[in-house]
């Protein structure tokens, strides 16, 4: 087991390691075989309010810090994951159950998005804007917000911390880190310990592990924080957003999904197999962008069948340390259990199991259910497990409308001979993202990500991360002299 489950079972704040003084532990432990990895005596309420306290002193300074002096931490931060990519693959593997495929492609994207973060320091721009006044110039400034709070979810935890935290600092803010309980290492104190090591002053990013059933709403209502950064699921976004609004805070909102991945009469079947396997069974399909419904033109139902479920009996399910491990565990029993009962509802309500996996404690093996009725609620709900449902429709026309008949809005993809409508189809589809003979689940650090509908508010990556962080402050200086009316 790695020492960081020993060595970071505490609070950061500050600068200084500290454990909680709430009345009770957050117990983490690996999904797979149960073992108990660590056990963190909650943040209370005060410690919440010491995190964003120092997070506001340590910002002024780190603030008015030449921008190009920031970066050197992020570098820096970038070498520190390299020296220590095997150890921080065994804390994904261990705490989230994450197969070794996963976790070398969490960090991939992690570098990926700090590379970004080394650029946005320089990224934001002032503007001089033409005034109807004599005299006067109009000053545009880009300035941090001044402190983000942070909440990161648990199926991709590292990479989904520092996705936001990472340019947050970049763009001189300070940040307060509020991982998911399930996953308090990857999530938090693995990235501070990372910032520690890369040189980043104390104070300027902190991690709180705790619950809302120990602080309520104190870290979302705490008047420092400008802005509220969350990933998780819609109910809870909607609590956060409302929350946020009545306090006077931006909520940057990456929620749920119930993407489709549409597969027209022209399209490259072997190759669309291939896609819609991944889309949905990649991290035990745990993935906001993942493919729960899989729409196939009737006239090549029977072939994507066959080949589709042919492929998925072939992911290996089990240990996720095992190289060969596709499927690894969902990350508790009430998730697993969850999964099941969607499996017995969609064949209660006269679906077809094609293949109907079994579950062991937290494993749970993949099931492709086809047949149920379109008016089910599962085909409209995010399946968060490897769940998958086959969609038949007739023309066009009416896989658009299935693939829009859902409250959700993320992510998407179509897979055709003729790129050009494959593009006129996608921009029928009510998405933030959506994606032409490729997967569902992309991330890249310059295009804007986030969904529509309940899948969320606003977007991050690239120049909507400087809008997120940021906000624009005019000052006007008048060269000459104004004329008052009295």
């Amino acid at each position: 087991m790695s020492s960081y489950f020993t060595d970071l079972a505490q609070q950061y704040i500050d600068g200084e390691w500290r454990p909680g003084t709430g009345s009770w532990d957050i117990i983490d432990f690996n999904p797979y075989d149960g073992e108990k990895l660590a056990s963190i005596t909650i943040a209370t309420a005060d410690e919440v309010d010491d995190a964003y306290r120092a997070a506001e002193r340590a910002q002024k300074k780190w603030g008015a810090t030449n921008a190009y002096a920031r970066r050197a931490v992020f570098e820096k931060a970038l070498a520190v994951i390299d020296e220590r990519e095997a150890e921080i693959a065994e804390v994904i593997i261990a705490e989230l159950g994450g197969t070794r495929l996963k976790a070398a492609f969490e960090m991939h994207l992690v570098r990926e998005f700090l590379r970004e973060s080394i650029q946005l320091a320089l990224r934001p721009e002032g503007k001089i804007i033409p005034s109807p006044v004599d005299g006067k110039e109009n000053r545009l400034y880009r300035v941090p917000v001044g402190v983000v709070g942070v909440i990161s979810p648990f199926n991709f935890p590292f990479l989904l911390s520092v996705k936001s935290v990472a340019p947050a600092l970049a763009l001189g803010n300070a940040v307060v880190l509020k991982p998911h309980q399930n996953t308090p290492i990857a999530g938090g104190s693995l990235v501070a310990k990372i910032f520690e090591d890369a040189g980043l002053p104390g104070g300027l990013l902190n991690v709180v592990i705790t619950d809302i059933a120990e602080i309520g709403d104190a870290f979302i209502e705490h008047p420092v924080p400008k802005v509220i950064s969350f990933t998780g699921s819609d109910k809870v976004g909607r609590h956060v957003a409302t929350v946020c609004a009545a306090n006077f805070k931006r909520s940057v909102l990456e929620l749920g999904g119930n993407s489709a991945l549409v597969v027209l009469e022209d399209a490259d079947i072997d190759y669309a197999v291939d896609a819609a396997v991944f889309s949905r069974y990649v991290h035990q399909g745990q993935v906001c962008m993942a493919a729960n419904r899989v729409l196939v033109d009737r006239s090549i139902e029977a072939e994507f069948t066959e080949k589709f479920v042919a492929k998925v009996r072939t992911l290996k399910t089990g240990d996720p340390s095992d190289p060969l491990t596709v499927i690894g565990p969902v990350i508790n029993s009430s998730q697993a259990d969850a999964l099941s009962s969607v499996v017995e509802q969609a064949i209660a309500e006269g679906g077809t199991a094609l293949l109907h996996g079994s579950t062991t404690d937290n494993l749970v093996e993949p099931s492709v259910l086809t047949g149920v009725p379109a008016d089910s609620d599962l085909l409209r709900q995010e399946i968060f497990g490897p769940v998958v449902f086959l969609v038949p429709f007739d023309g066009e026309e009416e896989a658009v409308r299935i693939a829009n008949d859902t409250p959700y809005g993320l992510s998407g993809a179509v897979h055709t001979a003729d790129i050009e409508r494959g593009v006129n189809f996608a921009k029928q589809i009510d998405t933030g993202m959506f994606h032409v003979n490729d997967g569902t689940v992309h991330d890249e650090p310059l295009v804007p990500f986030g969904g529509e509908k309940h899948s969320g508010i606003g977007r991050l990556n690239g120049e909507t991360t400087v809008d997120a962080f940021t906000t624009t402050k005019w000052i006007s200086v008048q060269h000459g002299r104004s004329r008052f009316p009295f």
